[in-house]
């Protein structure tokens, strides 16, 4: 098969880019992503080619524009929109938590809400507070709702062409940090599925579980605990939800230890429910409790050491592999 290497960002932009081809009812709006090419240059040249009626520039009302999409989706279109920041999508929390995610059951199944919003998640360098919070978990709370997390260029093109298939919204979340990664993917179309997580390494030691820009770290850690002969089985959740909870059980039930790692804060998040999930599925096979690794519970400080101290690393990761496994 023929292959590239792109950026993320790039491959986002070629799922935006194939998507728009092959179904005239998918469209891009948002802040900047026309005259501007994207705050972060994810749509760059998508205007020039399909012209101001598929790619829109919004004004900076979050709630007004989400609902626009919310009712467009109602009526037969596929909406694509861009959050400069999932930050920002606390001020169209109505439109998508009462609107865009409840309406199928409260039409009594006769409106479906195609929809996917798509942005940078979590922190970025040094944008402090108001701007590096993680959503999954305050969104995974909420059924209707599915939420994607790519780590890297061939999932994120792969997830965004399936998401933007769906019937259901979706939350696709990016990560800032990651958008100029690059990778080797396809030149033809290929889809990844929703709801099936990627084992990344396998091992036989212990499981270690995350997602987005985390799986990065873990995969360092996972290749310095190599050296040292411990065998690291990294799994890459990508969705969120529906969570993938075979692979996780499959690989705990034959690695007996667990560590769940993610970018957000520890109470009621992801590795909340993904340990949970853990020790319902696999009390008899753990040989100790399932430990997390996460961002300490404060706001996102702007200095740069505190961020750092504040943000899991890969020696925090190490730390916590090396304290389930004694």
């Amino acid at each position: 098969m023929p292959m590239q290497i792109v950026e993320l960002r790039e491959a986002i932009r070629q799922a935006l880019d194939e998507e728009m081809q092959r179904d005239p009812t998918v469209f891009i709006m948002g802040e900047e992503v026309a005259e501007y090419n994207g705050a972060y240059k994810v749509t760059k040249g998508m205007l020039d080619k399909w012209g101001p009626k598929r790619v829109i520039d919004t004004p900076i009302a979050e709630l007004g524009f989400v609902g626009l999409a919310v009712g467009a989706a109602m009526t037969g279109l596929r909406p694509v929109v861009e959050l400069m920041s999932f930050n920002f999508s606390f001020v169209a929390m109505d439109q998508i938590v009462s609107k865009a995610i409840k309406m199928y059951y409260m039409s009594g199944n006769r409106f479906k809400v195609p929809i996917v919003f798509r942005g940078p998640n979590g922190a970025a360098a040094q944008v402090s507070s108001q701007h590096s919070h993680c959503v999954e978990a305050l969104y995974g709370n909420l059924p209707g709702l599915i939420i994607l997390a790519p780590s890297n260029p061939y999932d994120a093109k792969g997830l965004l062409k399936s998401a933007i298939r769906n019937n259901n919204p979706v939350l696709y979340l990016e990560s800032e940090l990651t958008y100029g990664d690059k990778m080797e993917i396809p030149t033809e179309e290929y889809l990844v599925p929703i709801g099936k997580a990627k084992i990344v390494t396998e091992g036989t030691h212990v499981t270690l579980v995350s997602h987005s820009r985390m799986t990065l770290l873990c995969k360092q850690a996972v290749d310095e605990l190599a050296k040292s002969g411990i065998k690291v089985e990294l799994i890459d959740l990508r969705t969120i939800k529906p969570l993938d909870i075979p692979t996780i059980v499959e690989s705990v039930k034959k690695t007996h230890f667990c560590v769940v790692v993610e970018e957000g804060h520890s109470f009621a998040g992801i590795c909340a429910e993904v340990a949970f999930q853990v020790s319902e599925h696999c009390f008899d096979y753990l040989d100790a409790p399932v430990k997390r690794v996460t961002q300490r519970e404060t706001p996102m400080p702007y200095s740069k050491v505190l961020e750092k101290e504040t943000m899991p690393t890969k020696e925090k990761i190490m730390q916590a592999i090396k304290q389930v496994l004694s």
